[in-house]
């Protein structure tokens, strides 16, 4: 299953003054591939106790960012340091665990042996009966690791993660694989986990999931961070709105240069336009007596996500998509 680490009690070491270090602190890390610049420049700091998102069309640099937080990768520049020491310090001394998308599940090994096994290797681990009390899998504590279906297994990586209690805990896309009601069970566990205190930074390509369940949300575009702050401030800092109309055989080609619009989409006899400037979008609607069926909303997180990012491939739809960068 995927790679884990737990940690040691304590705070990190202090930056100042005698404040606890922050959980995740990026400053000025660069990660090039040949010609390819993946992360830029990246500056970021998570305190302890934060749950963020982190979000990014792909090849944003979300998993270069994740590989070099855990210490997978090297930055090429800057620095990375969680709680005040360098990656792999915080992993070696057993405060971070991470459930990634990588890795295969153990043949003729049941859940609650795999689990215990991790938990033997940190020096405070969760108690085992709660790690899969936390993961949804009391009920499947003796089945093997190979029996089990996507999501079940998915299942197992997040008790894998949990075992060592850890510090910080790192999850890319935690709920590829479940049903609605596995998602739902899982960040109420995850809830459950961050109460206690813990720093919980996880990638999802659910936006719904990242405005419902971080505290904070950092959008990444091109390496660099394009937005930071919650859900709601975000969606105000991209300024944008949506209005639908009916078009009732209407010719579409003039709504795009309409004042404020920078997007339209059109279903069947129905248009909804992405705009900067809902009123005076509406008040050209009427001067054309285009004004059938209309609805102004607010921008959601998917419209300020879709503002804020300037890559020109195809929104994040439904199921996600894996990061190539």
């Amino acid at each position: 299953m995927a790679g884990t680490a737990s940690r040691v009690r304590g705070p990190g070491a202090a930056p100042g003054a005698g404040r606890p270090a922050a959980a995740v602190a990026f400053s000025g890390v660069t990660r090039s591939y040949g010609a390819v610049r993946a992360v830029d420049g990246l500056e970021l700091t998570i305190a302890p106790g934060e749950t963020v998102a982190l979000l990014g069309r792909n090849g944003a640099g979300k998993s270069t960012t994740v590989n070099m937080l855990l210490g997978l990768l090297p930055p090429s520049g800057g620095e990375v340091r969680l709680f005040g020491d360098a990656p792999e310090t915080a992993v070696r001394a057993g405060r971070v665990g991470a459930m990634l998308q990588d890795g295969k599940p153990l043949p003729r090994v049941t859940v609650r042996e795999l689990v215990q096994f991790v938990a033997a290797t940190y020096p405070d681990p969760m108690d085992v009966g709660e790690a899969l009390e936390l993961a949804g899998l009391g009920e499947l504590a003796g089945r093997r690791v190979d029996r089990l279906s996507g999501g079940q297994a998915q299942r197992v990586r997040f008790a894998v993660a949990l075992a060592g209690d850890p510090e910080l805990l790192v999850l890319d896309e935690p709920t590829a694989a479940l049903d609605v009601e596995a998602r739902r069970a899982f960040w109420s566990s995850l809830r459950g986990f961050a109460r206690r205190g813990r720093t919980v930074l996880f990638s999802t390509h659910y936006l719904e999931e990242a405005d419902e369940h971080a505290d904070r949300i950092v959008v990444l575009d091109r390496g660099r961070v394009a937005a930071d702050g919650s859900g709601t401030e975000i969606k105000r800092r991209a300024g944008s709105a949506t209005v639908c109309l009916d078009l009732a055989g209407a010719a579409t080609g003039p709504l795009a240069g309409l004042p404020g619009v920078c997007a339209v989409e059109v279903h069947g006899d129905r248009a909804r336009l992405r705009t900067t400037d809902s009123d005076a979008t509406v008040r050209a609607l009427a001067g054309l007596d285009l004004i059938r069926g209309l609805e102004v909303a607010p921008a959601s997180l998917e419209d300020a996500f879709l503002t804020l990012t300037t890559t020109t491939t195809a929104a994040p739809a439904a199921r996600p998509v894996k990061e190539t960068v």
